[in-house]
């Protein structure tokens, strides 16, 4: 039982800790929003993590020649996915910061609502398919003669979720912490413009992998 939580809890911050294009979202998100926009958004990328880590333990070796056909078109929908995600932050910072150098009246973009950016994260994530692999290659890289039992298997995927909840919730509070700090509105512009271009790079990068 220990050491399905252990496990769970290594793989959990194991795919969660490296910075990708996900982390760099939910950070500018929660900048540019507020801290309680960036926890519902967290979640869902944590509840991601954690339908993998359930998926890979219930299929076992079953999964990977299931995976194996998809792979590309996954990657492909993700590189879409996070260059839509790079234009629109990017497009959107230089309206809004026009718009506080115009004389007219500033007006301010709606943010999205707690339950759809939960979904939108959570739907990112599930798009990533390193997510799966990994948590398949480290059940199968863990099995022994003898089968764990279902507690040890709830334990593991539980521990997982809650080591990547607790990662996310942390890049949001560290999102909240940097939209107090940038104050003028060059800093937010160029902040997300940062945020764009990270983002576009790491795009970029997963569509040579593709190809």
């Amino acid at each position: 039982m220990t050491a399905a939580l252990v496990a769970g809890l290594l793989a959990g911050y194991g795919i969660a800790i490296p910075v990708g294009a996900i982390a760099t979202y939910l950070v500018a998100l929660t900048a540019r929003t507020s801290l309680k926009l960036g926890a519902f958004a967290a979640l869902g990328v944590a509840t991601a993590d954690g339908l993998y880590a359930l998926i890979a333990t219930l299929g076992g070796s079953a999964l990977a020649p299931l995976i194996e056909p998809i792979t590309v078109p996954l990657k492909w929908a993700s590189v879409l996915v996070l260059l839509a995600l790079a234009t629109r932050g990017a497009t959107t910072a230089i309206t809004q910061h026009r718009r506080l150098h115009s004389t007219e009246a500033p007006t301010t973009t709606t943010p999205p609502s707690p339950r759809r950016a939960y979904f939108a994260l959570l739907g990112m994530t599930m798009l990533n398919p390193t997510t799966i692999i990994y948590f398949t290659a480290l059940v199968l890289g863990s099995q022994d003669a003898t089968t764990p039992t279902h507690l040890e298997e709830s334990a593991f995927v539980l521990a997982a979720f809650a080591a990547s909840a607790t990662w996310q919730l942390a890049l949001a509070t560290s999102g909240a912490l940097l939209g107090r700090l940038l104050t003028t509105p060059t800093a937010r512009l160029l902040t997300a413009l940062l945020s764009s271009a990270l983002i576009t790079t790491l795009a970029l990068h997963l569509l040579l992998t593709t190809l």
